[in-house]
């Protein structure tokens, strides 16, 4: 057993973030994670992430998961509990609210009641149970699949698992990959291919044109991967493994058009289909949960401060709507803040709170920002 003021589960930039946040006002973090290596999908990210020096951007993804690790152990408010600040390789497995009950005198009538979490996490072999104050739930978002015939052989993979196995492990998937998907994670993760001397054989997308940022467009131009628009994925040709796809057009009510299918020889189909949060721990705590298709689906409720219906356990990142990395960072730093605020209600936190809300306001505004905003904003009218 270990107490602690926070408890943040997850070790990518929401998470890493909060984490600092807590311990530069002085709190005691554990923060774990599941993986051996910080940073969330940010380890497997070789581009540059877009966005200031002050969010720290302008580096490669992968180099920001070790910046801010860096700046947790070297945090001038170190404490007793700096050996168990991070728990790599951790899985948390069950988050329980409690409430203790205490008398100051023998003899006094007065009780006083505190609630607390108690926290189960394994690693490896061994069960560590976490009492914290308060727990800042940063698990991310997991990918989206999609339904056609044959979507279950060898050689169908998720994009970030292609990058993962690409950039993380030094893997290829195949030698043609057909990619469906062209936001941003489909972009990257194409030019990333052909840069390894993989050929893309085409890029498939239902919408009308291409969903991501113009920069990862425009490359994908260059390099004149085939691009079919308003088109979806049929099936997946194939007895032991992946030999080819069919694809077909849709029309706008994304119904496919009968004569239209087109065959695609490749050995690797990759899914670019999107994420949806990772909500499962907070479903187990009992948080009240919203669909938000804006925000990526079924996410906990919470307020600006990013404290969810369970008094006490905030979210941050992806779990709290997809988005982009720096908004990742910017809701740990919040999450962080509003936990501290919570247990000791310092005014400096507050403070901070409000400033980095007008700092995430302001990112927002832009064109790629419009859906997590529309989506924010109907979270918080309910």
């Amino acid at each position: 057993m270990k107490e602690i003021d926070i408890l943040v589960v997850g070790g990518g930039p929401a998470g890493l973030s909060a984490s600092i946040t807590a311990r530069e006002f002085g709190a005691s973090v554990i923060l774990v994670d599941e993986n051996d290596k910080m940073g969330g999908q940010l380890v497997k990210q070789t581009h540059k992430i877009f966005g200031s020096k002050e969010h720290i951007c302008g580096v490669r993804g992968l180099d920001i998961g070790s910046i801010l690790e860096t700046r947790i152990h070297t945090n001038k408010n170190t404490n007793i509990h700096e050996k168990y600040t991070i728990l790599s390789s951790t899985s948390c497995i069950g988050i329980y609210p409690k409430e203790s009950q205490t008398t100051h005198l023998r003899g006094c009538p007065e009780v006083k009641s505190q609630k607390f979490f108690e926290c189960l996490t394994v690693r490896g072999e061994e069960l560590i149970t976490i009492k914290s104050k308060a727990v800042i739930v940063a698990t991310g978002a997991s990918e989206n699949m999609l339904l056609f015939k044959g979507n279950d052989l060898p050689g169908v993979y998720g994009a970030g698992a292609v990058q993962t196995l690409m950039n993380v492990y030094g893997v290829i998937p195949g030698k043609n990959v057909l990619m469906v998907g062209s936001g941003n994670i489909g972009l990257i993760v194409s030019y990333q291919l052909m840069q390894a001397g993989i050929n893309v054989v085409g890029i498939v997308e239902a919408l009308l044109g291409i969903g991501g940022y113009l920069v990862h467009a425009a490359r994908i131009r260059r390099l004149e991967i085939p691009i079919y628009t308003s088109h979806t994925i049929k099936e997946a040709i194939g007895k032991e493994e992946v030999r080819g796809a069919i694809i077909a057009e849709i029309d706008t009510n994304w119904k496919e058009i009968n004569g239209t299918e087109k065959r695609i020889e490749c050995d690797t189909i990759c899914l670019a289909a999107g994420l949806s949060p990772s909500c499962e721990l907070l479903n187990q705590i009992g948080c009240k949960m919203a669909y938000i298709p804006e925000l990526g689906g079924w996410i906990a409720q919470h307020s600006q401060n990013l404290e969810t219906s369970v008094k006490g356990v905030y979210v941050a990142g992806d779990v709290s709507g997809i988005e982009e990395a720096v908004t990742a960072m910017l809701e740990g730093k919040i999450a962080g803040a509003s936990a501290v605020f919570g247990i000791y209600g310092y005014k400096e936190a507050k403070n901070l709170i409000n400033k980095t809300l007008l700092d995430i306001e302001e990112f927002r505004k832009g064109p790629f920002g419009e859906k997590a905003r529309i989506g924010k904003e109907k979270l918080l009218k309910i």
